[in-house]
């Protein structure tokens, strides 16, 4: 019995999906920490890449903060008071950073067979940054890899910034 529950657990992914704008994407609940308002006071950092916002102080620990409307190129009416900060674990590392998102709209556990992968029409933002597309009910969720979301140098600029 212990064996089937097992496979069933394997067959689901948990994502936090969050909208930039009208799109609705997802990260692996696993690399997500937590979520946190914009009201923390986001600290500009000189020299920062542009979709750096600046960084947090999250009890003690200095976490970078990136704009994912920024980093994706979108043009979207200004943040507001639905918008989110969700910190995830990056890299090898585990690099923390926060994702500035328009909404949070919540957990959702998914059949890994409901995932695709990115079709070609997608152009919103770069096809480097998706591992695939999650159709669920008449939704469909783009989901990001975060691992390729930041290249190599610009996790060490993120490194950085955090470092001053």
């Amino acid at each position: 019995m212990d064996k089937d529950k097992q496979n069933v657990s394997e067959e689901l992914m948990q994502i936090v999906v969050f909208k930039l704008g009208e799109e609705e994407f997802g990260v692996d609940i696993l690399q997500a920490r937590e979520i946190e308002t914009l009201d923390m006071g986001v600290t500009r950092v000189p020299k920062a890449p542009s979709f750096v916002e600046g960084v947090i102080n999250l009890r003690g620990e200095v976490i970078p903060i990136v704009d994912m409307r920024k980093r994706f190129s979108l043009t979207l009416p200004p943040l507001d008071y639905n918008s989110r900060i969700i910190i995830v674990e990056m890299g090898e590392g585990g690099n923390k950073v926060g994702l500035i998102v328009d909404t949070v709209v919540g957990v959702l556990r998914i059949p890994m067979s409901a995932i695709e992968p990115a079709p070609d029409i997608v152009k919103s933002i770069d096809q480097a940054f998706i591992s695939g597309v999650a159709r669920v009910d008449d939704r469909l969720i783009v989901l990001l890899n975060l691992e390729r979301t930041l290249s190599t140098e610009e996790v060490r600029e993120l490194s950085e910034v955090k470092l001053g």
